[in-house]
């Protein structure tokens, strides 16, 4: 081969393998975002009506119990567990569990995404509301190998090891401090790394270093929030494709990339029913000339970081820095500060980071606050039990606890939140382990109630008028 020929052969091979090499790097590159508005991405359109189906019926966790040891072992749902209209298997099952029959023919009982987000006020189920009584303090694991007894069928064994395989990978990294406090952070981030991010294949042995087993509490947002956001999580990390975002749940199950590319096709139907959400309504009475005097204090001293409501409403999307907002750090801290950036380019290697992007930011966003009444446990983590207290720092109990009720007696329509009973001293002083973990202790690392001190620059006489206002969200 003549010498020029070579040259230009080997010239191309290099440009070749130094392109390789950028996109590489890019893809490998590790971007926060700034402080400050988010801006808006257009979004995949969606049917919100197929979405609800979807979300109720469909497939998107694909492992589960096996429907023959379910049957044996579950107790039939009362009443308001059951949500009328669902077809088949699914008319007898609880809301938050879906039937799933795997392509070898094995009936499966899975969960769904209402376990989390769906929760009770005054016996009624209100889909799209954290699930704020969950209990996460306790290793689960020995109760669900206890399953594999029930399983005689060899296919239903295998599916019932795949599940329990799972749970055992992440129950380390998912036990919480504190009954209400969500794991769910830290339960993803185990999972992905068991995962090839190419391929989505399951390794029993990490892949990369899972992340620290102490889990930073946080309270479950309601999915009608969605509707105003252009960004998905707290700290916004969840960017571009929000519907690919937030499917990145269904990491606990799926194992190739056929099974996520088929959520995908329903993903953003899932997503415009949670913008179609609408909150209930106040249930009590209204001072409408408070409400009033309260709109006007809280247009302006609020909006300018939760927007404006009514008729013409605006939301700034606006995500404040650590310094400013002064609440507990660690969430955002350990998103954006560099421990997890192996997580952040596993996402945006994979098939998730083809058209979303993980993009945390060093701060909090201001959240929209339709429906906040019924939003309780406050800030991020949960740690402030009512809004009066949250308008007010000196009202936060350093250390307290409640019923973990869902009816209206437990509910407090003058402080707006749950009842609570503030506590002299933290867990350490409690022996008795089923009432340690019933108790919220503000002076645990991820669990301070400090910061978002904005409404105590407000008289007692405006800070009751905006309480009464925020009924009306």
């Amino acid at each position: 081969m003549p010498h020029a020929i070579l040259v230009l052969v080997f010239t191309a091979i290099l440009a070749f393998m130094l392109a390789a090499c950028d996109s590489h790097e890019q893809n490998d590159a590790v971007a926060y975002s700034p402080i400050g508005p988010v801006p808006h991405v257009p979004q995949r359109r969606g049917d919100p009506d197929k979405g609800y189906e979807a979300l109720l019926n469909a497939p998107y966790i694909t492992c589960g119990m096996p429907y023959s040891a379910y049957k044996q072992t579950a107790p039939p749902p009362e009443p308001e567990m059951l949500i009328s209209g669902r077809p088949g298997r699914n008319a007898e099952l609880p809301y938050n569990l879906t039937a799933y029959t795997t392509p070898e023919g094995v009936e499966l009982v899975v969960n769904n995404c209402l376990h989390c987000h769906a929760g009770f006020f005054d016996g009624k189920l209100v889909i799209g509301l954290g699930n704020e009584n969950l209990d996460y303090t306790e290793d689960r694991t020995a109760a669900v190998e206890s399953i594999g007894a029930y399983v005689d069928d060899e296919a239903e064994a295998a599916e019932w090891r795949r599940w329990a395989d799972r749970v055992r990978a992440m129950t380390p990294y998912r036990i919480t401090d504190t009954v209400g406090s969500n794991p769910a952070i830290n339960m993803t981030l185990a999972l992905m790394a068991h995962r090839d991010s190419a391929t989505l294949a399951w390794s029993q042995d990490p892949l990369i270093d899972p992340p620290p087993k102490t889990v930073a509490p946080v309270s479950v947002p309601p999915w009608w929030r969605m509707a105003k956001k252009n960004a998905a999580y707290y700290n916004t990390e969840g960017r571009g494709d929000l519907a690919r975002a937030m499917m990145v749940g269904a990491i606990f199950c799926a194992d190739d990339l056929d099974t996520v590319r088929n959520i995908d096709t329903y993903a953003p139907d899932i997503l415009a029913y949670f913008a179609s959400i609408k909150p209930p309504p106040w249930p009590f009475g209204i001072d409408a000339p408070l409400a009033e005097r309260g709109r006007v204090v809280f247009e302006r001293t609020c909006s300018g970081c939760h927007g404006t409501y009514g008729e013409q409403p605006s939301y700034p999307n606006l995500v404040l820095g650590l310094d400013e907002i002064g609440t507990d750090p660690v969430m955002a801290q350990n998103a954006a500060g560099g421990t997890s950036n192996r997580f952040i380019r596993w996402f945006n290697r994979s098939y998730y980071g083809e058209t979303a992007r993980a993009a945390p930011a060093m701060g909090y966003i201001a959240p929209p606050l339709d429906g906040i009444w019924i939003t309780a446990p406050y800030l991020h983590n949960g740690s402030v039990p009512t809004i009066e207290a949250l308008l007010d720092s000196s009202k936060r109990p350093k250390y307290w606890t409640r019923s973990y009720g869902s009816s209206a007696a437990d509910y407090d329509p003058v402080a707006l939140g749950w009842r609570y009973t503030e506590l002299t001293e933290g867990k350490e002083g409690v022996k008795d382990s089923r009432e340690r973990k019933k108790i919220y202790d503000t002076t645990l690392p991820a669990y301070s109630n400090a910061g978002h001190a904005f409404g105590d620059s407000l008289s007692p006489e405006e800070r009751k008028a905006v309480l009464e206002y925020l009924k009306t969200l």
